[in-house]
């Protein structure tokens, strides 16, 4: 392997990933990152049929989810809620793929439930953040 091409062990990474405790988040954004963990440990005990197809797609939906409550961290109040629309609908979509691979018996029921359980919990964190926006541009107009 080329020394150019390689990676090395002496890399220094940069400070958010020495010092993870200071780097915070906005909290559902957190626990989107943490479920996203989960997710990625079940992705990859996916029987195969299911793996590259339904996996993948809730994969890419997860980083879809993220990425749109990233960017709606750092907008302006009434340039928020269609990107946390977006996010509430990737959520739903999530959801139903999750509970097809459960009915396909591609997911045990333990863990089926530890993912809807928390997946719950962010939309519920999601349904709140955007009722106090819509609330507040309601205002103003």
């Amino acid at each position: 392997m080329n020394a150019n091409t390689s990676h090395s062990s002496n890399v220094t990474p940069p400070r958010a990933v020495l010092q993870p405790e200071k780097a915070k988040l906005l909290p559902v954004l957190e626990k989107t990152k943490e479920i996203y963990k989960l997710w990625n440990n079940t992705y990859n005990t996916l029987p195969k049929i299911h793996r590259y197809s339904l996996g993948t797609k809730i994969d890419s939906l997860f980083i879809e989810l993220i990425e749109s409550l990233a960017v709606a961290t750092f907008l302006l109040k009434d340039e928020k809620l269609p990107f946390i629309r977006i996010g509430i609908r990737k959520l739903d979509t999530i959801n139903i793929l999750i509970l097809i691979l459960f009915e396909t018996k591609s997911i045990d029921t333990k863990k089926f439930i530890e993912l809807s359980e928390k997946l719950n919990e962010i939309g519920k964190m999601l349904g709140g953040w955007y009722g106090q926006l819509l609330k507040q541009t309601e205002k103003k107009n």
